[in-house]
């Protein structure tokens, strides 16, 4: 090991790492963006799926580190900066002591052996050349991003960041498993000297190397195999003020309600099994980093969540302020969800009182419910939360990252694919936390569905603000409140009329309402405008999704090929020993032209896969047929369910 590595694991001294460009044998070479790793069977966890995590990562750091830099050439950071000199000169001064009382513990041991004599070392005793976790604080003065991947794995993404990330000066990349680190390490050098110097691998827990670093990272990337919950609590004492957390959580069976204990376990709030689930575990993750970091009088502000396939992602900053952390629990929010029907209303946990220049803040009062029944289906409700409900995106920051990929389009493989999720994302109302499923809420009443456009006209005629959601095509966000979207229901039944037989069903209950409101189906031209023309919700390739652990034989799905080939934007090549990598073009993302379907898969609802064919509802309308009694608009409904579910 040199200066510029972090500790080896146990035997890492007999490992041969390659020179650049030279495959061991048995390796095969696979290649990402600008970056080159060896892998072996699966001794060390890789998904290509997680290329699309890997791209976004990258297109926003590329955003966000040149904002930071202004910040801090504008003086945004100098208290905290003269606060990270004393610490950094208090932990040297104690460096220093800890070594005079070694050195002294030493000479003892050589005086009592006699001459001759060597003192023996303990067995994991560090070497004197490796740098300690969290050494080498920032000083004042921006010298560059100092970046902390805490389950770098393979190094891939360490590597990308290195190679594709400008104003980077440091990258941290952890493992706990040292045999994993050995892999790390040869990925690192085989990707050149420039890389290497940039690059320490450390091996140990990524909560220690956070918490032995305290304000220190301007970046930390956690992307673990499940939940992250037991390391937010370090991540959010780690980051430096105004610096970034890119958090993964792949648990969405916890996070979805499918398993509600567990979430409430790791996360400190209650899921609800609904169809606004994928944004809900946005929130509950967002909920909970903000519950850690107000343990340590500091906040945090969303830059991008988004809900994609199998997992969440969020970017969020992290800021140090007491005053503002005394307004934290007007932040959160208690789900009050009605169970007949999909009606749901939001309590703050927290509320202000504001009088002259004084500000006072209280508990939130409830509950926020109408009525102590359902007052659509006369049933009770449930309760989830609390959980995040102010906005999820930073839309300024958003429509930046935007601009960005498109003057670098030949750079991100997966391009096509999170254009079109960051539009979406883009076009999301800020202040409308959940959603409604426009199927579901037809469902409930088993009227035949209507096109998305029609219900968002609709609303929109009513004077009401709606979008659309990046966690599916049929969510429906809107700041009407339910019983508004009822009367557009009921009005729509009016005009496509179904018989129920059961009179005591809450369908029947919903419909036996008048509606207040008279709804106009005329089309809106807001309904219909879309900021540009990118593709939303690209389908992915086949066998797309997560995959074995490292170390555990690769799971094999039914009618899948041995030898898959690879997915978008990543190149594999089998070399031989010690012949010279050959240049991959990166393989350009798949261009489904003409595709107008959308593949979300929902994992908090029985891995349920939705695939919209443009408006599919449309399609059902004129094929139910509905007669006289209700069983028309159940066949249509079990005729969208079969279309819906891959």
């Amino acid at each position: 090991a040199d200066s510029t590595r972090g500790r080896p694991p146990p035997m890492a001294q007999q490992v041969a790492i390659p020179a650049t460009g030279v495959v061991p044998d048995g390796f095969k070479v696979l290649r990402e963006g600008q970056a080159s790793v060896l892998l072996k069977g699966n001794e060390v966890f890789y998904n290509e799926a997680q290329v699309t995590n890997r791209d976004l990562s990258i297109a926003v750091l590329r955003c966000f580190l040149p904002q930071l830099e202004k910040e801090h050439a504008e003086g945004n950071y100098a208290k905290q900066a003269k606060d990270q000199d004393r610490l950094l000169k208090r932990r040297q001064r104690q460096q220093q002591n800890e070594a005079a009382t070694d050195l002294e513990e030493q000479e003892a041991d050589v005086v009592q052996q006699g001459p001759g004599g060597t003192a023996a070392q303990p067995e994991n005793a560090p070497m004197e050349t490796d740098p300690q976790p969290g050494s080498g604080q920032r000083s004042r003065g921006w010298k560059g991003a100092r970046v902390l991947e805490g389950l770098a794995a393979t190094g891939l993404r360490s590597i990308r960041y290195a190679l594709e990330v400008p104003g980077i000066s440091q990258i941290d990349s952890n493992d706990l498993d040292p045999s994993v680190v050995v892999s790390m390490r040869r990925n690192v050098a085989f990707n050149g000297e420039a890389v290497a110097k940039r690059i320490r691998c450390l091996t140990g827990d990524a909560r220690l190397v956070m918490m032995q670093a305290p304000k220190t990272y301007d970046v930390i990337d956690l992307d673990p195999y499940g939940t992250p919950s037991m390391l937010l609590d370090s991540a959010v004492q780690s980051v430096a003020d105004g610096g970034l957390l890119l958090i993964t959580a792949t648990d969405m069976a916890n996070l979805c309600g499918n398993m509600n204990i567990s979430c409430w376990s790791n996360y400190g709030s209650y899921p609800l099994h609904k169809s606004y689930c994928h944004e809900q575990a946005l929130r509950i993750l967002l909920g909970c980093v903000e519950t850690h970091a107000n343990r340590y009088k500091r906040h945090i502000k969303p830059l991008l969540s988004v809900s994609v396939d199998f997992y969440i992602r969020i970017f969020v900053r992290v800021f140090t302020s007491a005053s503002e952390v005394k307004n934290a629990p007007c932040k959160q929010a208690y789900v009050w969800q009605s169970s007949g029907c999909d009606s749901f209303w939001m309590q703050r946990v927290g509320e202000t009182k504001v009088k002259g220049n004084s500000i006072k803040f209280g508990p939130g009062h409830g509950p926020a419910v109408p009525d102590i029944k359902c007052p659509d289906t006369g049933s009770g409700y449930t309760m989830g939360g609390p959980m995040w409900a102010e906005p999820i995106h930073d839309q300024a920051f958003v429509a930046s990252v935007m601009a960005s990929m498109d003057k670098d389009k030949s750079r991100f493989a997966q391009y096509t694919r999170i254009r079109g999720l960051l539009a979406s994302v883009y076009e999301e109302l800020p202040d409308a936390p959940l959603y409604y499923d426009l199927h579901d809420v037809c469902k409930s009443a088993k009227v035949v569905p209507m096109k998305t456009e029609l219900f968002f006209s609709a609303l929109i005629n009513a004077g009401y603000r709606v979008s659309g959601s990046h966690t599916g095509p049929l969510a429906i966000k809107t700041d009407a409140p339910p019983e508004v979207i009822w009367d557009i229901v009921r009005c729509w039944v009016k005009e496509h009329p179904v018989n129920i037989k059961d009179k005591t069903s809450f369908a029947a209950k919903i419909q036996a309402k008048e509606p207040k409101l008279q709804a106009s189906f005329v089309r809106a031209t807001a309904a219909l405008q879309k900021t540009d023309a990118s593709r939303r919700f690209v389908q992915n390739p086949p066998n797309w999704g997560p995959k074995s652990r490292h170390g555990r034989p690769p799971v094999e799905k039914p009618g899948s090929k041995q030898a898959a080939a690879p997915q978008a934007g990543v190149k594999e090549a089998d070399v031989g020993q010690g012949s010279e990598v050959q240049k991959v073009e990166q393989a350009e993302a798949p261009q489904a032209e003409g595709m107008q379907t959308a593949a979300v898969q929902d994992v908090g609802q029985g891995s349920k896969v939705e695939q919209i064919a443009g408006e599919l509802a449309h399609n059902i309308d004129t094929a139910a047929a509905v007669g006289t009694d209700g069983q028309g608009a159940e066949d249509a409904d079990q005729a969208a369910k079969r279309q819906r579910v891959e």
